[in-house]
């Protein structure tokens, strides 16, 4: 009888192994991109969107580099202290790397990438648990924006309606979401189909470094040595 590949057993030391080349990857990259792009921002994210980061850090391929990954990893490529740090105040740029942030580094001038930094927003659906943005109801009568068929997956989302000579009905006035409350699954579900965007995708600039200056761009940041 054949060996089921189910059961084919996976050394430790593999995956070890290959999560090792993967961070050694991550390091030696960012060294080497230290060598070719004069400036380094950490930005912060909201809301990450896979694609539309894709489309983003397309449209920047031939001037500048993303990287996202673990921060720890990021941190040992810039340096942790002023004694192992890749370059005078890097370190300043390593401490920053905590929660949702990423590294982006180039040789478009400071005013253009805060120019484009700060236009990029791209609005999204919210996903479950998510703070709502603002109250949502929906008045009793018609829903003429759905067909018939929608109407068992309304009621599956909490919305009180029935069908009323095929058209569908709301048969009472319905909250669909309240201002800073977290997002149910239904919720969620609900202002999808209503159309309703309460995610933005954004990119926020931290700090900027190059060879000849630090500069922050949010205050209160701690930058102290002191660990």
């Amino acid at each position: 009888m054949p060996i089921s590949k189910r059961n084919r057993e996976v050394t430790l030391s593999k995956t070890k192994k290959k999560g090792r080349e993967a961070k050694e990857s991550l390091v030696n990259a960012i060294k080497e991109a230290l060598d070719h792009y004069k400036t380094a921002y950490v930005f912060t994210f909201e809301n990450m969107k896979n694609q539309k980061f894709k489309d983003f850090r397309e449209q920047l391929n031939s001037s500048s580099r993303f990287f996202l990954g673990s921060n720890k990893v990021m941190q040992v490529a810039l340096g942790r202290s002023p004694a192992d740090e890749a370059r005078p105040r890097l370190h300043k740029l390593s401490k920053l790397l905590r929660g949702d942030t990423g590294l982006f580094l180039t040789n478009l001038p400071k005013e253009e990438v805060e120019r484009i930094f700060g236009e990029f927003e791209e609005h999204d659906f919210a996903k479950t648990g998510t703070l709502a943005t603002e109250k949502i109801e929906l008045k009793a009568g018609p829903l003429d924006q759905f067909s018939h068929e929608m109407e068992p997956f309304l009621r599956k989302q909490g919305l009180p309606v029935r069908l009323n000579k095929g058209v569908i009905e709301l048969v009472s006035d319905h909250v669909v979401c309240e201002e800073g409350v977290p997002l149910s699954p239904e919720s969620s579900r609900a202002l999808r189909v209503l159309g309703v965007k309460m995610a933005t995708f954004k990119l926020n600039l931290m700090c900027r470094w190059s060879e000849d200056e630090f500069e922050v761009y949010r205050e209160g940041l701690d930058l102290s040595d002191s660990e």
